[in-house]
């Protein structure tokens, strides 16, 4: 009796090992244990549950498969399938995206998320010619620049070594207009140049710069809202429509649902992560109003110029027109 127990235990576990029919490799620079990788697992666990054990994950956290144009390459290899990806990677795929990115375009996240909602359609199809299927939105949150050196104006910019994310288009142009020669680095090489003087100010959300230990290397931030970094969870469009029509829905709906959570939560961490770092001697400046309106001036004249290499004018227009309708309608909203 008690052997056929065990036949039937084992019977079952090997039923259950042989019910995953699809492994998707997924890989992201995102360290194991922070906010973006535990939603990553509670995905990965519902689309087991959802599918009956038939997809399963394969997760290569904290850039052990390089960073993210890396694991682009990867996947386009056959190598690796799916990854989260931000700015320039995102950029390689579907520029037009990148518009999300642009210099102070966003004053606040509802602005945001009516921009990604009204332009979903637009987003994911540029996405799909790019080869890959949008599981869901996964912001990196506002940017702010980081000194080491107090910043009293526009003017105290030109002597910042300041770091610029290798082959990042939107940085490049926006510095070239502030005067800035900035030195492009890979983001894993970012905290080694920091401690050996290469750079000493580098841009990121207040969360990033706190897991990532950057903020140890700065004095002071910059309160301005440079950009809003965008993010998202992609999957290959040549895997996805290998999967049966029942997974792929599955996988967009349950992706949709947890990476909008992701976003919540990121927003809530760059909040308290900015006032850790403040308690631990991080020091705030505020721009003066005319300084503000500086920055936002010539950040309109980068917009411009990002025309024809990154997005179209006539996109460019829409969005912010969209913008402007939806700030008049708020401001009218009792």
């Amino acid at each position: 009796m008690r052997g056929m127990r065990i036949l039937l235990f084992t019977a079952l576990v090997c039923g259950a090992a042989s019910a995953q029919e699809h492994t998707i490799k997924f890989a992201t620079v995102a360290p194991e244990g922070t906010a973006w990788m535990n939603v990553m697992r509670d995905f990965e666990k519902a689309v087991k549950e959802a599918t009956g054990g038939r997809v399963g994950f394969r997760i290569y956290p904290g850039a052990t498969q390089g960073d993210e144009r890396v694991v682009l390459r990867k996947i386009r290899a056959g190598q690796l399938h799916a990854g989260g990806f931000t700015g320039v990677a995102m950029g390689e795929i579907a520029s037009k995206v990148r518009i999300l990115d642009s210099p102070f375009l966003f004053e606040n996240y509802r602005e945001v998320d009516h921009i990604l909602e009204k332009f979903d359609s637009e987003f994911r199809q540029a996405f799909l010619e790019g080869g890959y299927v949008l599981l869901g939105w996964a912001e990196v949150g506002f940017v702010y620049v980081f000194t080491n050196s107090p910043i009293s104006g526009p003017e105290d910019l030109h002597s910042l070594k300041m770091w610029s994310w290798e082959g990042d288009p939107i940085a490049e142009a926006l510095f070239r207009e502030f005067n800035i020669s900035p030195i492009p680095l890979a983001m894993p090489d970012v905290m080694t140049s920091l401690q050996t003087g290469l750079i000493d100010a580098f841009y990121s959300p207040p969360y990033a710069a706190l897991m990532l230990q950057w903020y140890t290397r700065a004095k002071f931030m910059i309160d301005v809202r440079l950009s809003d970094a965008a993010g998202a969870v992609l999957i290959s469009r040549r895997v996805f429509d290998k999967l049966p029509p029942d997974i792929q829905t599955i996988m967009l709906d349950l992706g949709k649902q947890h990476f909008r959570r992701l976003t919540e939560i990121s927003r809530e961490q760059n909040a308290s992560a900015l006032e850790e770092m403040k308690k631990r001697g991080l020091k705030v400046i505020k721009p003066k109003e005319e300084d503000y309106k500086e920055y936002k001036e010539m950040s309109a004249v980068v917009r411009r110029k990002l025309v024809g290499s990154v997005y179209t004018e006539d996109f460019l227009k829409r969005v912010e027109q969209a913008l402007e309708e939806f700030r008049r309608n708020s401001k009218a909203s009792p």
